[in-house]
């Protein structure tokens, strides 16, 4: 069992730059592949970031590619994402979540996982 708290929200102006972090709970976070999402109001869910458990593969939506950077330390048990040069489309509730299961390519499902936090609200201003 794993349980996952997001922090680092807030409000950011367009340009500026926030970091999100995930403090996981459990001796077997190392073993997770992690992942961010967000939803922005009366839009669905979507993938935004997703790291394997040796922080050698990353992946990213397109739309935050060049932008935004996934990254974890194991020692930690702490996941961050670092959003630079946000844009008022980047606005959402982002959620941190975490699977053992699924390949390289599912990690950007949310079904291929486990766990999620509570999420935490960014809201970036023009």
């Amino acid at each position: 069992q794993v349980q996952l708290v997001e922090s680092g929200g807030g409000l950011v102006q367009a340009g500026g730059s926030l970091r999100l972090s995930c403090a996981a709970s459990g001796r077997t976070f190392s073993t997770y592949a992690m992942g961010w999402f967000r939803q922005a109001p009366g839009k669905e869910r979507e993938f935004v970031a997703a790291i394997r458990w040796n922080n050698v593969y990353t992946t990213y939506a397109d739309s935050v590619k060049g932008r935004f950077t996934i990254s974890r330390d194991n020692a930690k048990n702490t996941m961050y994402l670092q959003t630079n040069s946000p844009k008022p489309e980047d606005t959402g509730v982002y959620y941190c979540a975490a699977t053992t299961r699924g390949t390289i390519a599912s990690l950007t499902w949310g079904g291929t996982y486990d766990y999620w936090g509570q999420g935490t609200q960014v809201t970036v201003s023009s």
